[in-house]
């Protein structure tokens, strides 16, 4: 049959995403990218990156999504020829949901029956399973849950191609992936590009993830004699491929604990990386020189990694590792781009067939020998090659159908610059509402403001240097000075973000700039100052019935607890709506405020009653020590704390199943 690009729609149990948090995101986004949290990922940068965002900005928060999966329709957009089957989900970033091989029935990735977010991406939400393009910064991309653009175009052979592009909105970069299916052919075939349309150098970040099903016997194979490995808390060490100590780290159902593994290749290597199980079957990623890293991601056999494979999932699914490709050798690196210059690759995913007995043999040169001569049997590196090359000219092709869109933020830098990027079009017809004030900013050098006495929450802040210059440009006002003390705390002039924020109060007493200005307070050391603000802040949003009230209540009683004024933190639980108050991080936030209050035994029947903490972000350990503490008020009962009661502790009270996501040994 020929290639063909068609819409359609599939049903999935989904729990819903939810709004944005209308709070902005002052503070570095957290670490998703490994176990160990900042650092882990590499040694051959430093926690403190400079390259890395100082905040999540422009970008805010995905975290009002809950447990309650419902069925839910999904435009799917599939990609198909006689061989493959592709499924994309535009509206989750373009992920691709199923790469199917029709002659074995294999379906050769892990496809999540459901989607259920978890904090696991740089702006929250996140979903597991498929393939996703990550953009922007260490993590799982701020488009991980976001619709992005997608459109018909001819591809190389004449045939039909699917596009997916968006504006990253970390680096303000656009990107496109062209997807295709040469005729005959049982690769899938990504064409990337990522251009940089500012005169300035801009860091750029590009992994792209697989999930594969994680069977018995599974076995990650690439061209590498070494790898970094990061995980097992144990720190980043470089080890000689396949051990670390005495486990065969290539093998994901061998590892105890969650753990990355960055593959070495070297540069004269074909990059490529396979996925092949007890039959030497399996799925296999390869590319061009430029995206030269490689890495293996397991989740560990221990409770924890199987704690939060079933979170990610439904009961009676099978576990994933994660096949990686990326433009740098770890996630904690990036390339720089030029001003005015460009990045392209092609990737390659299909399935392979190699030698079971050699694949899976004790010496490791042989076994990823076999691999690397069943990919060039199935797929010469010089076919991917020359695919690059024919691709690049259909990049800039513009597309003749439009299937899916996307944000319009990108419209709104192109109406601000100008700028030219054939093949990807941002047209102004996308502007929509949250887009309008900055519009009107641009055309007028003035930002709308609300009329007196009727303040209204502010919409996203724009922080690049181009939209902060228009802001202190335009004439003072509330909300002109609230956004500005945003752009400015970006920017790293926290003092001068502070003197905005303190004006735009002097204006109008609102909960938006109370609570930035309590953020300000926290990072300067001021803890009671901070709860003070965080506390009105909640007050002037319950008083006005502001959706915030949530958002608000889940800063403000940590700040309080943190000053030592736990009966204040109750109250703001207290006041909150049964609803909100019923969410899972505000029954652990009520078990911790009891237990200040040093109510152990009430603190304790929040846990026996149950809850989910549904945004439990990777790696935090807030849930698991909450119950140790309480464990230990428990049995010391206000005696002194030794080293034979903590033992007891945790004898008499372990931790129960349900609340074990701890992705370290416990201790």
């Amino acid at each position: 049959m020929a290639t063909t690009v068609r819409r359609t729609r599939i049903t999935l149990p989904a729990a819903p995403i939810g709004p944005e948090n209308p709070l902005p995101a002052l503070l570095a986004p957290d670490d998703a990218s490994g176990p160990d949290g900042p650092g882990a990922s590499g040694d051959r940068t430093t926690p403190h990156d400079p390259d890395a965002p100082r905040t999540l900005l422009p970008v805010r928060r995905l975290d009002a999504y809950g447990r309650r999966r419902v069925a839910t329709e999904f435009d799917a957009l599939v990609v198909e020829n006689d061989r493959l089957r592709v499924t994309v989900l535009p509206a989750l970033g373009g992920r691709v949901h199923s790469l199917l091989h029709k002659p074995s029935g294999r379906e050769l990735l892990h496809r999540n029956p459901v989607v259920q977010p978890a904090d696991f991406g740089l702006a929250g939400a996140w979903c597991s399973g498929g393939i996703e393009w990550n953009s922007g910064a260490t993590g799982h991309t701020t488009l991980t849950c976001a619709p992005v653009h997608a459109a018909r175009v001819p591809a190389p052979d004449g045939g039909e191609m699917l596009r997916l592009w968006e504006w990253e909105r970390l680096r303000d970069l656009p990107f496109q992936v062209d997807l295709w299916l040469p005729d005959g052919s049982d690769f899938l075939y990504v064409g990337v590009r990522v251009r940089n349309p500012h005169q300035h150098t801009v860091p750029a970040y590009w992994w792209s993830n697989a999930a594969v099903p994680e069977t018995e016997g599974l076995r990650v194979l690439a061209p590498a004699d070494h790898a970094l490995r990061c995980g097992d808390h144990h720190g980043t060490r470089r080890v000689e491929l396949p051990r670390d100590g005495g486990t065969d780290i290539t093998y994901p159902t061998r590892s105890l604990h969650a753990a990355d593994c960055f593959y070495e290749v070297p540069a004269a290597a074909r990059p490529w990386i396979a996925a092949l199980d007890a039959d030497g079957r399996g799925l296999v990623q390869t590319s061009t020189a430029a995206l030269r890293g490689r890495k293996l991601f397991v989740w560990g056999t221990g409770p924890g990694g199987r704690r939060w494979q079933e979170w990610l999932t439904e009961p009676g699914t099978g576990g994933y590792a994660e096949i990686q490709a990326g433009l740098a050798p770890t996630q904690r690196e990036y390339v720089h781009l030029e001003g005015g210059a460009e990045l392209s690759w092609l990737e390659a995913y299909g399935p392979l067939d190699a030698d079971p007995a050699a694949v899976h043999g004790a010496d490791w040169t042989a076994a990823r020998a076999a691999a690397g001569d069943a990919l060039e049997a199935a797929l010469p590196g010089a076919e991917v090659d020359a695919a690059h090359a024919a691709w690049l000219p259909q990049a800039d092709v513009e597309p003749k159908e439009v299937l899916a869109t996307g944000s319009g933020w990108g419209a709104l830098e192109v109406l601000h610059d100008g700028f030219e990027l054939p093949g990807t079009p941002f047209e102004t017809a996308l502007l929509g509402e949250e887009q309008r004030p900055w519009e009107r900013l641009l055309h007028t050098g003035t930002f709308p403001e609300p009329a007196p006495g009727r303040p209204t929450a502010p919409g996203p802040t724009l922080v690049a240097p181009h939209w902060r210059e228009l802001l202190e440009a335009a004439e003072a006002g509330p909300l002109t000075e609230y956004h500005l003390g945003v752009a400015q705390w970006h920017a790293g002039d926290r003092a001068q973000a502070v003197r905005s924020w303190e004006r735009s109060l002097r204006h109008a007493e609102t909960w938006w700039t109370l609570r930035c200005l309590a953020v300000a307070d926290a990072e300067a050391g001021h803890a009671h100052r901070a709860a003070d603000r965080h506390a009105a802040a909640f007050r002037l949003a319950a008083e006005a019935g502001d959706r915030a009230g949530a958002a608000l209540a889940r800063e403000a009683v940590p700040a309080l607890l943190a000053a030592g004024r736990a009966d204040e933190a109750q109250r703001v639980l207290e006041a909150l709506r049964p609803a909100d108050r019923e969410r899972g991080r505000m029954r652990l936030l009520a078990a911790r405020v009891l237990l200040a209050l040093g109510r152990a035994r009430e603190a304790r029947a929040v846990f026996d009653e149950g809850f989910e903490v549904e945004d439990l972000r990777e790696g935090e350990e807030s849930l698991h020590e909450t119950w140790d503490a309480i464990a230990l008020a428990l049995v010391a009962d206000g005696g002194p704390v030794t080293g034979s009661v903590r033992e007891r502790a945790r004898r008499e009270h372990p931790l129960p199943a349900t609340y074990d996501f701890r992705m370290r040994p416990a201790t």
